[in-house]
């Protein structure tokens, strides 16, 4: 290696110039070095549906569970995972999986295909959904993940024919359950605002988009009934076996109720309703909405 080629060498790493010559005068200059590409930036695509459902999507009719945090979808979930025709795995947040063009050539490539980032991401949802009820060996799948209020639009649109379970409990109840599970990070009244986001995401989906709409209170008091209404909501006939849902496969915060009742196997009573008196200020309109309070 020459020495002019060693020096270079050094400016590069040190200070990100090199020396390269100008013509035939001889003069020197330092210029900036060549860098690696950068990712090309993206702009917000346009959410749309299937341009072929038949070819674009493997699942067919998925079921999905839009509730707020700490409002029973753990114990709903496990129930209709005991159903031989459904599956009900853990929280999926397949809508946070996203997709990357690495160069523009990629985009055009893509876009020549009649593809953009969020068709393409649309069809990596709907692949891991697939698979996963694939191994399962049943005909539905069913996802809980209760951000996905925050995208009902987004997860209507890609899934023209999904099915629609609204689960309420009474806000007050949801808020202090919030708060019990991670005392540490949040107090009550921050609690409640925190989970009356969702909420109000649920009360938003709930008048855009048709379904069955089910209480916990009813849930956990009449469990044969609710689940009756349930398979009769979705086609399916009714089975027992759903009121004693057995061991979960998986008890990890995060990924759903993790907690003593949950791991029982069978239904538990739900907690009393809480007193009109003690209910936050900030809840009590969605309490009105709801119809747990007049």
């Amino acid at each position: 290696m020459s020495w002019q080629r060693k020096i270079n060498k050094a400016l590069v790493r040190f200070t990100g110039f090199q020396v390269n010559r100008v013509g035939n005068q001889g003069i020197s200059t330092a210029v900036p070095a060549k860098t690696a590409p950068t990712k090309v930036k993206q702009t917000e695509a346009e959410i749309r549906p299937p341009a072929d459902p038949k070819a674009d999507r493997l699942l067919t009719a998925p079921i999905f569970i839009i509730s707020p945090v700490r409002s029973g979808s753990t114990l709903l979930r496990s129930i209709m995972n005991a159903h031989t025709d459904l599956h009900a795995p853990h929280e999926l947040h397949v809508r946070r999986l996203r997709v990357e063009f690495g160069t523009t050539l990629a985009a055009k490539a893509m876009e020549a295909l009649g593809h953009n980032q969020a068709d393409l991401e649309h069809l990596l949802w709907d692949r891991v959904l697939h698979r996963e009820l694939v191994r399962s060996g049943k005909r539905f799948i069913v996802d809980k993940t209760p951000a996905n209020a925050f995208a009902y639009e987004r997860i209507s649109t890609c899934w023209p024919d999904a099915r629609y379970i609204f689960l309420l409990r009474h806000p007050a109840s949801i808020a202090t359950s919030w708060y019990e599970a991670s005392p540490d990070k949040r107090n009550r009244e921050e609690a409640a605002v925190d989970a009356l986001r969702y909420m109000k995401a649920v009360e938003r989906a709930k008048a855009a988009l048709p379904g069955l709409t089910v209480r916990y209170e009813d849930l956990s008091a009449e469990p044969e009934r609710v689940t009756r209404e349930i398979c009769a909501f979705l086609g399916l006939e009714w089975e027992p076996g759903m009121l004693s849902y057995g061991e979960q496969a998986v008890i990890q915060k995060g990924l759903g109720d993790w907690r003593d009742k949950i791991r029982s196997g069978t239904v538990q009573p739900g907690r009393e309703l809480p007193d009109p008196d003690s209910i936050l200020d900030s809840l009590k309109p969605m309490c009105r909405t709801w119809g747990y309070v007049e």
